[in-house]
């Protein structure tokens, strides 16, 4: 069954992320937990199969226009994926503790920080990490790329958050000769093994709800369409911004509830414990 309110938040995160190039993970997990009131947990790998799905489509669309360096892909994906599977055999063995809810909603919270920063500081932020560092070889560049990789691995599979922005800026300061074009479709392409692997992590330890994966596609695959036409149409700088403070607030939202959740079950702990 289709829910009508899930293929229109599919519709309106795809309408975004067609206008910004943001990634739909920062808009779509939080709207799961806060809307929708879904487990951390769930909506995390539910977003990120979503997004395998998504991506997928982007990578083909590229692929055809010639804009993706697969050295750069191959790069990233020899870390992020062992990284994965490594933090999906970890999250399998915390899932249904109160303990996992704590850490994916902290992980998320940064990550959403780090992104609005991104938004809003991506020209300082390269210029600052380019004017301190040297050139690096291509063995330097490698070795760097792979790091990133595994890095982003744990980061996307705990909070489905990452592969869009952040793996825009980074590869901008690592592989500055490459045009923005072949960096942002490197960055898609990279991003489906990426989500496709921790998706099927999610899937196996039991945080995937499939109908509404089905659900948000529905509306997502039409806003990414029609957000993409409307974006040389839109003050894309000033659209950034007010998305940037938007998940500055949400990821102030999001901690306040997890630590008001925390207190509540601190104080029931205290009452039920005999002195």
């Amino acid at each position: 069954m289709i829910d009508p309110l899930y293929s229109l938040s599919g519709f309106c995160v795809g309408l975004l992320v067609g206008m910004t190039g943001v990634g739909g993970g920062s808009l779509m997990t939080p709207l799961l937990i806060l809307l929708f009131g879904i487990n951390p947990a769930t909506a995390v790998g539910t977003d990120l199969l979503y997004a395998a799905a998504t991506k997928t489509a982007g990578s083909v669309a590229h692929g055809f226009a010639r804009s993706i360096e697969w050295l750069v892909v191959r790069r990233l994906a020899s870390g992020s994926v062992p990284s994965t599977v490594i933090t999906v055999i970890v999250l399998s063995h915390i899932n249904q503790s109160q303990a996992a809810r704590g850490l994916i909603t902290i992980i998320l919270c940064g990550a959403l920080l780090v992104t609005a920063s991104v938004l809003i500081f991506r020209t300082a932020i390269v210029k600052i990490y380019r004017d301190r560092f040297p050139k690096l070889d291509d063995r330097q560049t490698a070795m760097a790329t792979v790091i990133f990789g595994a890095a982003l691995g744990v980061l996307v599979t705990t909070s489905s958050i990452g592969a869009g922005a952040i793996g825009v800026c980074a590869l901008i300061i690592l592989y500055p000769e490459l045009s923005m074009a072949k960096i942002v479709g490197s960055d898609i392409a990279h991003a489906v093994p990426l989500t496709l692997v921790a998706g099927a992590g999610h899937w196996m330890i039991g945080t995937v709800d499939w109908q509404i994966v089905g659900s948000l596609l529905v509306g997502s695959f039409p806003g990414i369409i029609l957000g993409s036409y409307f974006a040389v149409r839109v003050a894309e700088p000033a659209l950034r911004l007010l998305l940037a403070a938007t998940l500055i607030l949400v990821s102030g939202k999001l901690l306040y509830d997890h630590l008001d959740n925390g207190s509540l079950i601190l104080t029931a702990f205290t009452r039920h414990t005999p002195h």
